[in-house]
């Protein structure tokens, strides 16, 4: 797949993005400086435009955690796709910082980060999809979503 596009190899993986999500507050959830791309914190929308709820280590396992983690990286990308038109004008992956709504003794926030860094991996390939990176736990996240991640991407 090294050759393909980011849109190519979204097709091929045969992800479906959810719809952009609106902003919450009083922010913009995308804004570009330059030639980067910043997306403020997503949380984990479904396809039907629900979020996924619960705190890691308490209410949901951190595997359900890391599949969360997936489904705000592909709210990123739908609201990089909605404000880009597409993603290959991603050029790569700069930072990702992910917040993990976790119970207190939960020690692995790494490994449910994971589901956005890998999806970025798999969409970007490996050279562009692999940034730098924060994983941290926090004692509460916006209506109790397990994950939230925002994320800055160079352009074409």
């Amino acid at each position: 797949m090294d050759s393909l596009s980011p849109e190519q190899r979204l097709e091929k993986l045969k992800l479906e993005l959810p719809p952009a999500p609106e902003p919450m507050g009083v922010y913009r959830p995308f804004l570009i400086v330059g030639n980067l791309a910043y997306v403020s914190g997503h949380g984990p929308f479904t396809t039907s435009g629900n979020l996924i709820k619960g705190r890691i280590g308490a209410d949901i396992d951190m595997d359900a955690g890391k599949a969360a983690a997936k489904q705000v990286g592909l709210s990123i990308l739908s609201t990089l796709r909605h404000n880009l038109g597409t993603l290959n004008r991603i050029k790569r992956v700069i930072k990702v910082l992910g917040m993990v709504n976790a119970a207190e003794n939960f020690q692995k926030h790494p490994y449910v980060i994971n589901g956005c860094s890998e999806l970025f991996a798999e969409v970007f390939g490996e050279e562009n999809g692999i940034g730098v990176r924060s994983a941290v736990g926090m004692g509460s996240l916006p209506d109790n979503i397990p994950v939230e991640i925002e994320a800055v991407f160079e352009l074409v």
